[in-house]
């Protein structure tokens, strides 16, 4: 059974997540970490609940996403992995980071493994299924857990809200295709960890979301 850890990092209220099972394997989600404290919070969680990190994966390669990749590949020896698509996204950060205020920004190290836009990835006694949704980022993956009810949602669904869709690759008809499509069709109980916000269920957003 998944345990979810949801952390909130950076400027941009961002929701880092760190999964994890029975076996102590775990999966770090979006590190989101840009300050020295919040790269100890991380470590020291995953240092007290005694976990074994194993994949690093990020749903799309926004800059507040991927802050803390560096960090999680020097501390762990993880390198991300995501959808290829979003590889032109992650390289552009180094660019505009600093005209963001973002001067410290540590350059994320490249995947050695890209992610399919259907299929799943295992880590101890758990698999999360992949979900192609672009429509915020160009290539955004989106991590589901059936057995567990969970969907690691990105910047796609939100509490009452959708992704913006203003930012290079954006697209908004896309995305309202890909949720109505893709997430809306998965059980109502599963909860949505979004990347920003509190956590929601599939079946509140089909009934409240305004954008439906």
């Amino acid at each position: 059974m998944i345990t979810v850890k949801t952390f909130t990092f950076n400027a941009y209220s961002e929701n880092t997540y760190l999964l994890y099972d029975e076996t102590k394997e775990c999966v770090i989600i979006d590190p989101g970490m840009y300050e020295g404290f919040e790269q100890n919070e991380l470590a020291a969680f995953i240092k007290q609940e005694n976990l074994k990190p194993v994949l690093l994966l990020n749903t799309h390669c926004h800059l507040d996403h991927v802050f803390g990749n560096k960090f999680i590949f020097d501390t762990y020896g993880l390198k991300p992995q995501f959808h290829e698509g979003e590889l032109a996204i992650l390289n552009a950060v180094p660019g505009y980071a600093p005209s963001m205020g973002f001067t410290r920004y540590e350059v994320s190290p490249q995947p050695d493994t890209f992610l399919p836009e259907t299929g799943t990835i295992s880590f101890g006694n758990s698999t999360l299924s992949l979900i192609f949704a672009p429509g915020h980022s160009p290539a955004h993956l989106c991590f589901y857990s059936a057995a567990d009810h969970i969907l690691m949602g990105g910047d796609v669904l939100f509490y009452g809200s959708i992704g913006r869709t203003d930012l290079p690759g954006g697209n908004h008809q896309q995305l309202i295709q890909n949720i109505s499509d893709k997430l809306f069709v998965l059980p109502d109980e599963t909860k949505v960890y979004p990347g920003h916000g509190p956590a929601t269920s599939i079946g509140f957003e089909k009934q409240h979301n305004p954008f439906f």
